[in-house]
């Protein structure tokens, strides 16, 4: 269960089956002003409430029942994106491989330097921050577009196609005055400045949705 509204600015999640290593790490996050939720398994961690904020996971690869790198993959699968450090002490290249290709961030070997982690852990918490920002972007986005009529839609897509107001008239079988005050409009409605700012937002929608 995610909690939907946080005061928190960003939250890093620790899980490790060593509870010596869980504390260390705990404490040395927090001692850099991070707030720290720390899971002895993947189950744990699934199964407890996470504030929605920026965030970043330091995810051991041993683990009891589901490993890291399992558990990666599970998430990639899912509608659950998060940063991943992996931390190990029984890491090889193979491992590290696998890991990287599957989106990690960074993979320690331990011991490693404290200051190894909080740099990844920060490049985590900055990349999570930038992707929210991104998704709240382009859901606005989309509920601007959702405000537009069908008419408005239409002509939006003809609008970002570089089309003139003549030709979109004569495809609609509209007049050219009411072709401007659909334009007038969706510039409004969208909150776009000029055309080539419409144009930009309306690739954003079409990118959006080719990756979905």
């Amino acid at each position: 269960m995610i909690e939907r509204e946080s005061t928190l600015s960003a939250l890093v999640f620790v899980i490790d089956d060593d509870p010596s290593i869980r504390a260390s790490l705990t404490s040395l996050l927090r001692s850099v002003g991070h707030e720290v939720l720390s899971f002895e398994t993947t189950e744990q961690f699934l199964g407890a409430e996470r504030p929605d904020a920026p965030a970043c996971l330091v995810l051991d690869v041993r683990l009891p029942g589901t490993s890291g790198l399992k558990f990666q993959r599970a998430l990639a699968a899912s509608d659950m994106s998060v940063p991943i450090v992996f931390i190990t002490g029984h890491g090889d290249i193979e491992m590290s491989v696998a890991a990287m290709k599957g989106g990690a961030l960074e993979f320690l070997i331990k011991p490693f330097r404290d200051q190894d982690l909080l740099d990844a852990v920060h490049k985590g918490l900055e990349t999570d921050r930038l992707r929210r920002e991104k998704a709240a972007t382009l859901t606005g986005l989309w509920e601007r577009y959702a405000s537009l009529t069908p008419r408005e839609q239409e002509v939006m897509a003809f609008v970002a196609d570089g089309q003139m107001n003549k030709q979109i008239a004569h495809a609609l079988a509209l007049s050219e005055v009411t072709v401007k005050a659909h334009r007038a409009q969706i510039m409004r409605k969208m909150q776009a400045k000029s055309l080539p700012d419409l144009v930009r937002i309306a690739d954003r929608l079409n990118a959006s949705i080719q990756k979905a």
